[in-house]
C-alpha cells in the first residue's frame, strides 16, 4: 500500500528544503542569503480508518481532509 489517499488520491510531493543566513533587512541587517538547497518530501497527512466500502467494511487510509469534508462513511 502506497502513501496516497484512497478516496482523493493525494500522495506526496517533492520541495527543496532551503537553508538561509543573515538578518533580514528590516530587522536591521543587509539581508538574507540562501546558502543551500535540500531535496525534502511533504507526506499528506493521512489515516488509517474502518470504513464502509461496496457494502461491506475496509480498513483504507484517507487523508483528514478527506474525513473532515465527510468523504468517508465510517463503520464503528
Amino acid at each position: 500500500m502506497a502513501r496516497y489517499c484512497e478516496i482523493c488520491g493525494k500522495g506526496s510531493n517533492k520541495s527543496n528544503a532551503v537553508t538561509r543566513r543573515g538578518k533580514a533587512k528590516k530587522e536591521g541587517g543587509v539581508g538574507r542569503n540562501v546558502t543551500g538547497r535540500s531535496k525534502r518530501t511533504q507526506k499528506p497527512n493521512l489515516q488509517k480508518v474502518k470504513a464502509i466500502v461496496d457494502g461491506s467494511t475496509k480498513r483504507i487510509k484517507v487523508c483528514t481532509k478527506c474525513l473532515k469534508a465527510g468523504k468517508v462513511q465510517r463503520a464503528y
